[in-house]
């Protein structure tokens, strides 16, 4: 696979990204909470079970004691999202959202980007939930939100430049549509092939199909899809007019120079 480093999009519409850093900063320091309680602590467990989406307690085959039960059931379906087993699942959710979040916040503007966030959320545990309805392992992590993220990416700037490293220690620059094409893929092929792992494919082909259809949806009014050029006042070139050259009087010898 491919890690994304960075990407060569400047932001168009909104001075700073102010809820992907939100978002980025509220996952780090729920980990870091549940960090210091300990993995296998009372807190952290009760966090898992209270806050995780668990298919067989949303579709009512198995129930919580009420003691764990710490928002709604239905609340879960984006509780799930700000936890994390460990560090290496936190950090690769969290830079795929630093890459790439920063312009799809640009192109829907904040309030609905953190309602696309939330629904691709909701979407990741819906297919999660729908692959596997009688499971009674939460699901956790931010997966499924930052793949709708990664979907609605691919739809607004797949030939803008991204900077990845590949296979861990070759850096690229490559149109993103190589990359993330590639990585769409591999979550269908392994949704299908993969049902031992403890990675839910699932949850992140739920998040990718939401992303590519809420994304048509959420856009500003005017942005473009597939890179298309946005007509603006912004990316007309002015250029000043060029005086014209002087003009010698008729029957004036032209003036010599030099000696």
């Amino acid at each position: 696979m491919f890690i994304p480093l960075h990407d060569a999009n400047n932001l168009k519409f909104i001075k700073l990204q102010w809820i992907t850093w939100s978002l980025i900063a509220i996952n780090v320091i729920v980990w870091i909470v549940t960090e210091l309680a300990g993995a296998e602590s009372e807190f952290s467990t009760a966090a898992v079970l209270g806050l995780g989406f668990i298919p067989s307690v949303v579709n009512d085959i198995a129930e919580l004691p009420q003691s764990m039960v710490l928002v709604p059931e239905d609340a879960t379906y984006i509780t799930y999202s700000f936890l994390h087993g460990n560090l290496l699942h936190l950090g690769s959710n969290m830079l795929f959202l630093w890459v790439f979040g920063d312009n799809v916040e640009d192109a829907m503007g904040h309030i609905k980007f953190l309602i696309f966030y939330f629904l691709c959320a909701a979407a990741g545990a819906f297919a999660h939930g729908l692959l596997l309805p009688d499971s009674q392992n939460p699901l956790i992590g931010a997966s499924g939100a930052v793949a709708g993220v990664i979907a609605a990416y691919l739809m607004l700037h797949p030939r803008v430049r991204v900077w990845v490293l590949v296979l861990g220690r070759i850096p690229l620059p490559l149109p993103a549509f190589i990359p993330l094409m590639f990585w769409v893929i591999y979550q269908f092929f392994m949704v299908f092939t993969d049902f031992g792992n403890e990675v839910s494919w699932a949850a992140h082909v739920g998040g990718i199909v939401a992303g590519a259809v809420l994304v048509l949806v959420f856009r500003r009014p005017g942005v473009p899809l597939f890179d298309r050029t946005i007509e603006s006042p912004e990316a007309v070139v002015h250029e000043a007019p060029q005086p014209a050259p002087a003009k010698t009087a008729a029957g004036t010898p032209p003036p010599k120079w030099g000696r």
